[in-house]
């Protein structure tokens, strides 16, 4: 599912260093809840991931050696060492281990390229890591934080297909 044009458009506008710094914020909230998440990557913990929504006109970069999150314009060069596609809901889902992997590769909802075993490693990882974004973004907002939980679970509820709400 792709998320609607009104909402993908407006972010092209969006300052890049703005939209940096806010996953940032919601990268570092996810590494200090799950501060052994790219231990388990073992020796692929070298390489660098790039995540490209489909539906979205930035991609975003992760290093995890140092840890770090870049957010680049998909005009621009990713180096990377494997490369992931998807719309920017499977990659969420993904992330969260909320949908099979597998499945949406067969299917050809996601494209993999570079380095498989990299990518394959770091997949593992987030399945076992059982990652919760909606907790994760309440955490980060203060009083608010049940609020935007809540408006978050909604969300997710409504744009996941019901198969694929929580596969493992």
């Amino acid at each position: 599912m792709k998320i609607p044009s009104y909402l993908s458009i407006p972010i092209q506008y969006v300052p890049v260093p703005i939209l940096e710094r806010a996953t940032r914020t919601v990268f570092r909230k996810v590494l200090a809840e799950h501060p052994d998440l790219f231990q388990r990557l073992g020796p692929y913990r070298q390489k660098r991931f790039a995540f490209r929504p489909t539906d979205l006109p930035v991609a975003f970069i992760v290093n995890p050696s140092l840890p770090s999150l870049s957010v680049i314009r998909k005009t621009e060069n990713a180096a990377a060492d494997c490369t992931i596609e998807a719309t920017i809901i499977h990659l969420l889902a993904l992330l969260e281990g909320r949908c099979d992997a597998d499945a949406l590769f067969f299917a050809r909802e996601i494209t993999v390229t570079g380095d498989m075993e990299a990518m394959l490693a770091l997949r593992n990882a987030l399945d076992d890591s059982l990652i919760d974004l909606p907790t994760e973004i309440g955490k980060l907002a203060g009083p608010f934080g049940s609020l935007l939980r809540r408006a978050a679970y909604e969300i997710r509820e409504r744009v996941l297909p019901r198969e694929q709400q929580r596969w493992n």
